[in-house]
């Protein structure tokens, strides 16, 4: 007998030292996923305290779900904590490397679960996107009577990779690409844990050298942990000797391990608003080579691409105008693909758009006139409405002359007839002065026309044509 307690001692330890090696040589990046809510960071919409998914859990209700969202923002290791968290049977699948064949093993056992356990089946399925129709319909009949919860993960709009009929039975569950702070939370947390992170290292990081891997990573945590990883073995295979004192790793260091240099380019400093101004003035003076440049400058330098978006709509209205009234839906379109397909695969819509911009014909008419619009209001006070062009939808207003004299476009030739529109005082006044470019010399001569027909036209007139 204690020949056999010793031998199962000596295998229990041999067990316990293999798992613990494997735990070791497992990737930061799934050392550190989080076992509960409260250890999730980011995604506080989706699952804060008071959100649908976690008020599911805490209540053992989980129901199939989509989780959508951008690489490394905590797609997998959402669904290991529900699967932690609740009293289900929980079964995981790559849609790349799993076929119809293996769903139906799926269902199989989950039918043992549910009739001899007892027990709801959570099937996850990463990159469901990935899966064909036939695959799709092999499990839609089991999510849609209760048999399986699934649990989907995809980088990929799921209106248009899942069949409508399954993406009506999940909730479509939006995650973001992880925040600046809450990525600095996140490596700090591994620098300092001893147990499964790299506290034994017993080095900090400067916050250049954060701020480098950060913008690297492009919002995916995934990334930035493994970027960290790689850093810090560089790191401490380099330091000798005593390591009761932290070694602060700086900027320098991390591009020398990670072969990547890092930017000159600061956010919320000088150099962020001196490519912004390079970017826009490029645009302004029609060099497409240029604002391509500064457009790749801003984007390989961590700047957010929607805030690039954002401006290139902006100098679409402010630049561009009515002398190319398209350039507005191009750069819109652009910022649309952008949110479909994410980087790398989306910078060339903006780059699309940029290019747009820069060879477009320009006019800043619309962006004057606006201008002086507002400052004739400042010093004009809120003028009436002149009687004929008010709404009268009472017999009183009608009485009191609202609505008198008012003459109806479109039945006069031209759809056009000379009125005054504007409040009494600023009769005769113009704002907008189109150019003799691009789309906006025809908006130029049509408007030339109808302003002489106004100037000549008498008070009264002969009625409809």
């Amino acid at each position: 007998m204690t020949g056999d307690t010793r031998d199962k001692n000596t295998l229990d330890l041999f067990e316990h030292q293999a798992q613990k090696a494997a735990d070791a040589s497992r990737p930061l990046a799934d050392r550190m996923r989080p076992a509960s809510l409260d250890q999730f960071i980011g995604q506080d919409q989706a699952v804060g305290k008071g959100s649908l998914i976690r008020n599911a859990i805490e209540q053992d209700r989980i129901f199939s779900m989509i989780l959508w969202g951008p690489p490394g923002c905590g797609k997998t290791t959402l669904a290991r904590i529900i699967a932690q968290q609740t009293q289900c049977h929980f079964s995981h699948f790559s849609a790349v490397l799993s076929g119809v064949k293996d769903i139906r093993n799926v269902i199989e056992v989950a039918k043992e679960q549910r009739n001899f356990h007892r027990k709801r089946t959570i099937l996850f399925v990463d990159e469901i996107h990935r899966f064909n129709k036939a695959q799709q319909d092999a499990f839609l009949h089991h999510v849609e009577s209760g048999l399986i919860i699934l649990v989907g993960a995809t980088t990929e709009n799921p209106s248009f990779e899942v069949i409508p009929a399954l993406l009506s039975r999940c909730q479509v569950i939006t995650l973001s690409p992880m925040s600046e702070s809450n990525m600095v939370i996140l490596l700090k947390r591994a620098l300092s844990d001893s147990a499964i992170g790299l506290g034994k290292f017993e080095l900090t990081y400067s916050d250049a050298a954060l701020e480098h891997i950060i913008a690297i990573s492009d919002g995916d945590a995934r990334a930035a942990l493994n970027a960290l990883e790689i850093s810090a073995i560089h790191e401490a295979s380099k330091v000798s000797g005593d390591l009761s004192e932290k070694h602060e790793v700086s900027l320098e260091q991390v591009e020398n391990a990670l072969q990547r240099k890092a930017l000159i380019y600061d956010k919320s400093g000088e150099e962020h608003y001196n490519l912004i101004s390079a970017f826009h003035k490029s645009l302004r003076g029609s060099d497409p080579d240029a604002a391509l440049y500064w457009l790749g400058r801003m984007l390989s330098s961590g700047e957010d691409p929607m805030y690039i978006a954002r401006r290139m709509i902006r100098f679409a209205s402010e630049d561009v105008g009515n002398a190319d009234p398209q350039a507005l839906s191009i750069v819109m379109a652009s910022m649309e693909a952008y949110r479909f397909l994410g980087s790398p695969e989306g910078d060339l819509s903006l780059a699309q758009a940029a290019a747009y911009l820069a060879t477009a014909p320009k006019s800043n008419s619309i962006y004057s006139a606006y201008g002086q619009i507002i400052k004739t209001i400042k010093q004009t006070g809120a003028l009436p409405v002149p009687m004929h062009i008010r709404n009268a939808p009472t017999r009183l207003m009608k009485d009191i002359g609202y609505g008198k004299d008012y003459k109806y476009a479109h039945n006069y030739k031209d759809a056009f007839i000379p009125q005054d529109h504007l409040p009494e005082k600023l009769q005769n006044e113009i704002f907008y002065t189109p150019t003799a470019r691009g789309y906006e010399k025809i908006v130029k001569e049509r408007l030339d026309k109808w302003r002489a027909l106004k100037k000549n036209h008498p008070k009264t007139d002969s009625g409809p044509k």
